[in-house]
């Protein structure tokens, strides 16, 4: 697969083009082999929407993985993994703790005085894209243990895994090319920078996207030079085992990539206070962040952190609202609306106010639920508590209008954590559902006069992460470009975060720092000012 196909699949299936999946994914879904037992895994086979692991694990996913070994947590605790889909336990992963955490870091440190430490940006580069490489050949393997992971359906867990892809690519290609500058200044002197790494940087990546948010935080850390630990999310983190037993097999030295599975108040909080850490990357609730923030604080350490979003798409009269149409919909409902950068507001001018809900009404009538591996429209959400956490919203929203709802299929898994995909319309701008993180398929459609009025109610919330404009006027597009708070805004389009190029983070109660492009690259080093007097 070429790189110019990778992106074109992201790209295409992000928003609403990509309908298809391999036919290699296809012919898995029928099998039925049994994982060794010593993996730990209850196998649940059957129908085909059915979720089962089969034959897809080739790593111990109850192990840690440290200093390029798999080896038991500490404590010897593990925790159940759950499928959405069908609320039953499928595998079992190591509990890790502070002792694992230490040793990961331990492992780290190692690394950076050792074979990874002494590795040129040219060599961390090409291992980089070797690894991008290798991730290129479990395509299929990686997007069903992501589908089982976090619920979403095939053609978007697949879509995940080129993005990963591609972020190794992007990195891998930009290892050497972080470079500093020469500063002119007083007659004598020579005055240059350097961007060094931090040292260890620890990543505490969410259950929604496990692997987008590996490739661009992780990814980058190590092209900097950086050794890292990883804690990833205790409700899905199938795909960071994997992720680190292919570097593995490409050949990344031991210690530089460490993983360690637990609990947030556990392995995660032993993560950001230990003095071993040089920075943190977090993205999560707005309430852990300022924990982490915190913690970090303690050792005077910096944190990227990407919290939470309210993101708008503001449509004018003038939009091609069949352009934006695909957008306004899919970037809502993607992965069951579990997403940062959803876009849960949808505020529209009133001369095309209700030919466009009218539009989406009939998107979302058409919109079917079901488990991952049927590869519908929207799969459940990722837990119980998520579940009754969506479904307190919905209540919240009893006072409102319902423009339409998706459907839930009839033969559904009873255990399943499925809501119906709602889009309220005639929403006030100071509702409940018009300005919290609803983190759901549920997107409310807000009316509005002009432009100012457009304004104020996209810059009305405590969040500023995504906006989109969706306008034919020009000097409309750059005025609000210009004066939307949030970290990105797309013109007549809506990417959701974009891709690896582009420079990702919020302000506000979004977070702070930037992650993905060449950002990401200065934010996991530091600067280092040299000022040689010669005479």
């Amino acid at each position: 697969m070429t790189t110019d196909q990778t992106l074109f699949e992201v790209n295409c299936f992000l928003w609403g083009a990509l309908k298809q999946t391999s036919p290699t994914l296809d012919k898995k879904r029928n099998k039925n082999q049994l994982l060794q037992k010593q993996f730990s895994c209850s196998i649940i086979s059957g129908t085909e929407d059915t979720m089962t692991l089969e034959n897809d694990l080739w790593f111990n996913p109850n192990k840690c993985f440290i200093n390029g070994r798999w080896i038991q947590s500490q404590s010897g605790k593990t925790l159940p993994m759950v499928d959405p889909s069908t609320g039953e336990t499928i595998c079992e992963i190591a509990r890790g703790n502070a002792a694992d955490i230490d040793a990961a870091v331990n492992a780290a440190t190692d690394a950076l005085i050792g074979e990874w430490g002494q590795k040129t940006a040219a060599e961390r580069g090409r291992i980089l894209t070797a690894l991008g490489q290798k991730i290129l050949t479990k395509v299929d393997e990686l997007a069903r243990l992501e589908a089982l992971d976090v619920g979403k359906p095939l053609k978007q867990a697949r879509a995940d895994v080129l993005a990963l892809a591609r972020y190794m690519e992007f990195y891998g290609g930009a290892a050497d090319k972080l470079h500093g500058d020469t500063i002119p200044y007083l007659d004598g002197y020579t005055v240059y920078t350097l961007r060094e790494p931090h040292g260890i940087t620890g990543h505490i990546v969410p259950w929604n996207y496990p692997m987008q948010i590996i490739g661009r935080s992780v990814g980058a850390a190590l092209a900097a030079g950086n050794a890292a630990v990883l804690k990833p999310a205790e409700e899905a983190c199938l795909t960071a085992l994997a992720f680190a037993d292919l570097a593995r097999q490409v050949g990344l030295p031991e210690g530089a990539l460490n993983v360690v599975p637990g609990l947030g108040a556990e392995a995660g909080a032993a993560l950001t206070a230990h003095a071993g850490i040089h920075h943190v990357s977090f993205t999560g609730s707005v309430a852990t962040g300022s924990l982490v923030q915190a913690s970090a604080a303690r050792h005077t350490v910096p944190v990227t952190l990407e919290l939470g979003g309210k993101s708008p798409q503001l449509v004018f009269d003038d939009a091609d609202i069949d352009a934006a149409l695909p957008f306004l919909v899919n970037a809502g409902i993607q992965n069951a609306g579990q997403t940062c950068s959803a876009s849960s507001r949808i505020l529209v001018q009133r001369g095309v106010y209700d030919h466009v809900v009218n539009q989406m009404a009939k998107c979302y009538q058409n919109l079917r639920v079901g488990p991952a591996l049927n590869d519908l429209d929207v799969g459940p959400l990722i837990s119980a508590r998520q579940q009754q956490l969506v479904s307190s919203f919905l209540d919240q929203g009893q006072d409102l209008e319902v423009a339409a709802k998706g459907v839930i299929e009839k033969d559904v898994p009873n255990g399943g954590f499925y809501i119906q995909p709602t889009l309220f319309t005639n929403v006030p701008a100071t509702h409940a559902l018009a300005r919290d993180e609803i983190f759901g398929p549920v997107q409310v459609v807000i009316p509005f006069d002009d432009e100012a009025e457009a304004l104020a109610i996209a810059n009305g919330t405590d969040y500023g992460l995504v906006a989109s404009i969706w306008s034919r006027d020009g000097a409309r597009q750059m005025r609000l470009a210009r004066s939307i708070k949030s970290g990105q805004v797309f013109i007549n389009n809506y990417g959701a975060g974009g891709g690896a190029e582009l420079p990702f983070g919020g302000s506000g109660k979004s977070g702070h720092g930037r992650e993905k492009g060449f950002e990401a690259l200065y934010g996991f080093t530091k600067l280092k000012t040299v000022a040689a007097y010669h005479g």
